[in-house]
Order: structure tokens, then sequence, then C-alpha cells
């Protein structure tokens, strides 16, 4: 399996607002299968990111589209080369 990255800008209306509830199961449901690594978003410049472990560029899209939300992101998909950080490392060994 690959990882991707996606960069989203988003804009928010009322119905946007409405449908967070339905997005975040969809997010949490995801999350929960190792589907998606990381999901971050910022109200600051409105703009969120997820990284995803999927076969192609195909499925993050599919993935993506089942989001309510989705009619609002202008995105860009990103294949990785490297993921490292501190949850990819095995624990530090601590003696008893």
């Amino acid at each position: 399996m690959k990882r991707f990255h996606v960069s989203i800008k988003f804009e928010m209306d009322e119905e946007f607002m409405m449908s967070i509830p339905e997005h975040r199961e969809i997010i949490n449901r995801l999350i929960e299968a190792g589907v998606i690594d990381h999901y971050a978003v910022t109200m600051e410049t409105m703009r969120s990111w997820i990284t995803f472990t999927a076969s192609s560029k195909r499925e993050v899209e599919e993935h993506l589209r089942s989001s309510p939300l989705y009619r609002y992101w202008k995105y860009v998909i990103e294949e990785l080369f490297v993921v490292d950080g501190k949850p990819y490392r095995f624990p530090a060994f601590q003696y008893n």
C-alpha cells in the first residue's frame, strides 16, 4: 500500500456546517479502518490535510467523494515518498 497526502481548501456555509456530523462519522470510520493516518483542519485559513493509506490516487478520490463536504473542496492529492515521525517508530525501550 502507498501513502497519499491530500491538501484541501474549503469554503463554508450553513449547509456545510450541518453536514459536519456525517462527515466526521465517515472520517472516524476510515481512521478506525486504517485508511486515514492523519486528519487535521484549521479554521484560520479554511484548510485541511489528510494522509491516506491506499493503493492509488483513484482509491483516495473515492474516499473523498464519500464525504458530504466533497462539493466544498478544492484539493490536491500527492503520493508520498517518505513518511516518518514518532508514531512510525518502535516504542522506546523501558527497563523495569
